[in-house]
């Protein structure tokens, strides 16, 4: 199928659909972030930056090869845009109307063999890489005690999803009591993205336990840090509510890389080493408890797992990616740790050892090689216990 109408800058998903025994380049043009939290089958990235600064040579010559270009967002506004430009220079470009989240709500599939497929991937394919570290995890770190109740955070993403069904496994094992309530915070989201939460949930079978909250629009006019008061509001508003319905632990989705992301980001950007820890108490919640049992678990993992089953999420859904526009909170078009995260990648290439080598820096810090150190709010430097540490003859 081929639509001769040049003015036309959108394309329906059953038009797409109908396209599918001809050539087109599918291109998907959302930020890094949301790309890798999946992408269309078939698609190909294009970095937003990089086409309102000006396409390569390389990248206009396949434009120009293809029958038909796609181009699709989160929810097919910004495509528009690209699709204008692109149908300018002569190519035949379309916007993907409703974008990455309508096909997410089009391509789920209900069933009780769905169902059970996603759990035996967690029992047989997946649990050497996502229930083993998972277990291992609450184990090393003594995250869940006989008799806690834990609020086990969903924020739609593909983390905090699999945490939600790790937890359910490891309920089924039942080696001493807990409870469990699967939270889910609406902070204003637009009735397509909560949709996909819901309906994500409902194919997971997830008994999700949703409210809500106007953080969204609380945020909305902030010019500065506009995702670091969300991200502290959203924490607030969880913990308020898991304390309401009788819970002491909140458990949050954060993985391996997350933490040796966050080790890096304090030492390049905010002069500090520190680590996100697997476990910490509630300075404003009194008895309340931040776990994350996911700490020892691979992004690479959860990403094979989500693809091996088919499942497609959101990774925000705010109005910053709902238009496929990414602000961090210095305010610059792409994240600080997405920078890190290719960091990363580039040093791993040369050294693979690199990930466990930053892990490991945080368990093995001595205290006589650092210059100074903060405890309890108070600095503490090296030459108060220089002149002792001398008198005991050690040396690094």
């Amino acid at each position: 199928m081929k639509v001769s109408n040049m003015s036309k800058l959108e394309i329906t998903f059953e038009e797409l659909k109908k396209m599918f025994l001809t050539a087109y380049l599918l291109v998907d043009v959302r930020n890094a972030e949301d790309a890798e939290y999946g992408m269309l089958p078939g698609a190909v990235w294009l970095s937003p930056e990089e086409f309102r600064s000006g396409l390569g040579e390389a990248w206009m010559q396949r434009l120009k090869e293809a029958p038909q270009v796609i181009f699709y967002c989160m929810r097919g506004e910004r495509s528009l845009e690209f699709a204008e430009k692109m149908q300018a220079e002569g190519i035949r470009a379309y916007s993907l109307a409703g974008g990455y989240v309508d096909y997410i709500l089009r391509d789920m599939e209900y069933s009780d063999e769905k169902k059970s497929e996603i759990e035996q991937s967690i029992r047989k394919t997946f649990h050497k890489k996502l229930f083993t570290p998972f277990a291992k995890a609450i184990n090393r770190y003594e995250l869940l005690q006989p008799g806690d109740h834990v609020a086990v955070c969903i924020s739609g993403g593909k983390d905090s999803m699999l945490m939600a069904k790790l937890f359910q496994e490891l309920k089924k094992h039942n080696k001493f009591e807990f409870e469990l309530t699967y939270l889910v915070m609406d902070p204003g989201y637009s009735a397509a993205n909560r949709q996909v939460i819901e309906q994500n949930a409902k194919l997971m079978d997830i008994p999700v336990t949703i409210f809500e909250s106007d953080i969204f629009d609380a945020v909305d006019t902030i010019e500065n840090s506009p995702c670091y008061l969300c991200a502290r509001m959203r924490r607030g508003h969880l913990y308020a509510k898991a304390k309401e319905l009788g819970c002491n632990k909140i458990a949050l989705g954060h993985h391996y890389d997350d933490v040796i992301e966050t080790i890096l980001m304090g030492m390049l950007y905010g002069a500090q080493v520190q680590t996100m820890m697997p476990k910490i108490h509630s300075t404003n919640f009194e008895g309340m408890e931040l776990i994350r049992p996911m700490y020892l678990i691979r992004e690479d993992d959860i990403k094979r797992w989500r693809d091996a089953n088919g499942l497609h999420f959101i990774q925000c859904a705010c109005h910053f990616t709902d238009t496929c526009s990414a602000i961090d909170p210095e305010g610059h078009s792409h994240s600080k740790r997405m920078e890190v995260k290719h960091l990363i990648a580039e040093m791993k290439k040369t050294n693979p050892f690199v990930e466990g080598n930053i892990f490991k820096s945080v368990e093995n810090v001595n205290l006589r090689t650092i210059i100074a150190y903060k405890e309890n709010g108070v600095k503490h430097d090296f030459t108060e216990n220089y002149e002792a540490w001398g008198r005991e003859g050690n040396e690094e």
